[in-house]
């Protein structure tokens, strides 16, 4: 199978912060977070490969810079900055809408899988293109060490 390459491409999905998503202190729960994070990563995994052919393997992080309040729109803008044989790595970045700063960022790693959820080569190669990229690129890779 001839390999693909390509540039990180941007995905974006936007979430509400609703009652049920708070926690005691009344700003986003933590677990709602990381269930919109791991989403957002899949997105960004499924838009290359079949999504009934993608796990995920570990949340290598969330940090957390700030609370979200509710009534707040949140934007889960998450692309695949390495791949390796049969992984991908999605960073993923969460910020208020109309804001550039982050809430929440971090890095999830994903597996292609066959039918028998077996690893398996996807044959696609990431080629990082901007130095925000380059930098994603690298901090992924150190992530597999």
């Amino acid at each position: 199978m001839e390999k693909i390459i390509t540039a990180p491409s941007v995905n974006t999905t936007m979430r509400l912060v609703k009652s049920e998503d708070l926690n005691h202190h009344g700003t986003l729960f933590a677990g709602r977070t990381a269930e919109w994070f791991v989403e957002a990563g899949f997105v960004a995994a499924a838009s290359f490969l079949n999504p009934k052919n993608v796990v995920c393997l570990k949340i290598h992080g969330m940090h957390f810079t700030r609370p979200a309040n509710p009534g707040e729109v949140l934007s889960f803008t998450s692309k695949i900055v390495y791949t390796g044989k049969s992984s991908l790595i999605a960073y993923i970045m969460v910020t208020k809408r109309g804001h550039d700063t982050p809430l929440v960022d971090g890095f999830i790693t994903f597996i292609h899988v066959d039918d028998e959820n077996r690893p398996t080569p996807h044959n696609i190669v990431i080629s990082p293109v901007s130095e925000e990229d380059k930098a994603l690129y690298d901090m992924a890779v150190a992530l597999k060490k």
